[in-house]
């Protein structure tokens, strides 16, 4: 199973690309969708939208994981984030790949088994269970790869194998 995990932004979109099969996690891509400053706003969502979809084409994946807001101080940039969020999940949606939402507290304890994690912490934990030389950069493609490992240990967990089992049933 292919994951896409998705730090949401509309300056800065990260994104992370991992496979699992069974316990067996590889780091396959990751990077940063960015969008031109002197843009308009409309524009520099239309160029996030294009830019994910053709990311979508190119990965093929099978899910994706998009981590849910955490308004900090600024209402500001949180909302820009918001429409950026929205471009995001519509560029999944009309492609066709399953979502799903995670908070930044279950971010971290499903990658470092504690959710009021540090972010260096975070990085490290990730790094360490891709067999990564280095944490990734930037911040937001790091995001973006713990998202997607919280999606691969949340499909690999005991409840979800439970789930599966009673709806074959």
């Amino acid at each position: 199973m292919k994951i896409l995990g998705i730090d949401p932004g509309y300056a800065t979109t990260g994104f992370g690309l991992i496979e699992v099969e069974g316990s067996s996690l590889r780091l396959l891509q990751y990077g940063v969708i960015t969008t031109p400053k002197e843009l308009p706003f409309p524009q520099r969502l239309q160029v996030l939208y294009d830019d994910l979809v053709r990311l979508i084409e190119v990965t093929a994946p099978d899910a994706a994981a998009v981590e849910e807001l955490f308004w900090g101080h600024n209402i500001t940039t949180g909302i820009g984030v918001s429409h950026g969020r929205g471009v995001i999940l519509l560029a999944l949606q009309k492609s066709g790949v399953p979502i799903c939402e995670y908070t930044p507290m279950q971010v971290k304890q499903a990658v470092v088994g504690y959710g009021k994690a540090e972010k260096r912490q975070v990085m490290d934990m990730t790094r360490r269970l891709l067999h990564m030389e280095r944490v990734a950069r930037p911040d937001d493609a790091a995001d973006a790869i713990a998202i997607a490992l919280c999606h691969a240990r949340a499909k690999t967990s005991l409840l979800s194998r439970l789930e599966e089992q009673t709806e074959g049933s």
